[in-house]
């Protein structure tokens, strides 16, 4: 598989670097900014959550159980950061002799 890197003409590699660094940032800001979104949308309401929840009297219609089920997806980031850093830990206390 060629990555963008590669087939991205005049990309420097430190532009590439920067891209990939900024890309994973956002990655782990949606997670935390659909939780604050369904928290605020169930608090304060709003009339796009009537909108949506109209007409279907399921408890799983309406904008806050769409916005838990997307930070629920984009959880992968955070998922991933975790078991980087506990990796990162595990292999820092192998190295140490007791």
């Amino acid at each position: 598989m060629t990555s963008p890197a590669n087939v991205a003409t005049g990309a420097s590699r430190d532009g590439v670097v920067a891209a990939r660094h900024l890309a994973r940032w956002l990655a782990l800001a949606a997670t935390p900014t659909f939780a604050i979104m369904a928290v605020l949308t169930a608090v304060l309401g709003g009339p796009a959550d009537m909108l949506c929840a109209a007409g279907y009297g399921s408890v799983l219609s309406g904008m806050v159980p769409m916005y838990l089920l997307m930070s629920a997806f984009h959880s992968a980031a955070w998922l991933r950061l975790v078991s980087e850093r506990r990796g990162a830990i595990r292999r820092d206390t192998d190295g140490v002799s007791h």
